[in-house]
């Protein structure tokens, strides 16, 4: 199985309720099809960087899974063919980027050092 990331932009014109319920219905297509959420990040409501279909905001959410080959191919076209997604992109994670999502996760990033002073 290899570890996967799709970024989901929904439509603004939905509520937070039914936004939530969109992903839960894609999540479960993941699930139902043996894959295992590694993490989930809802980014909320931002602003795009150009419009698309004539909207300027959308939902932001980002998971990543592990999942076998076949079944990306059955979520995307769960995705393409729900009209409350205005945009997705699912890419395959190498190994650098497996290690640079987990420690980012863990938040070694966000650690700041204390200078020492000459």
């Amino acid at each position: 199985m290899n570890q996967y990331e799709t970024v989901i932009v929904l439509t603004p014109l939905l509520s937070e309720e039914v936004a939530k319920e969109a992903l839960a219905k894609f999540k479960a297509v993941l699930t139902d099809g043996g894959a295992e959420i590694v993490h989930e990040d809802n980014w909320g409501l931002r602003k795009l960087a150009y419009p698309i279909a004539k909207k300027s905001n959308g939902f932001f959410n980002l998971t990543e899974y592990s999942a076998p080959g076949d079944l990306i191919a059955k979520l995307e076209l769960q995705l393409k063919r729900d009209e409350r997604v205005l945009r997705f992109l699912t890419i395959r994670l190498d190994k650098h980027a497996v290690a640079y999502n987990a420690k980012k996760r863990s938040g070694a990033f966000n650690k700041k050092t204390k200078e020492v002073a000459a």
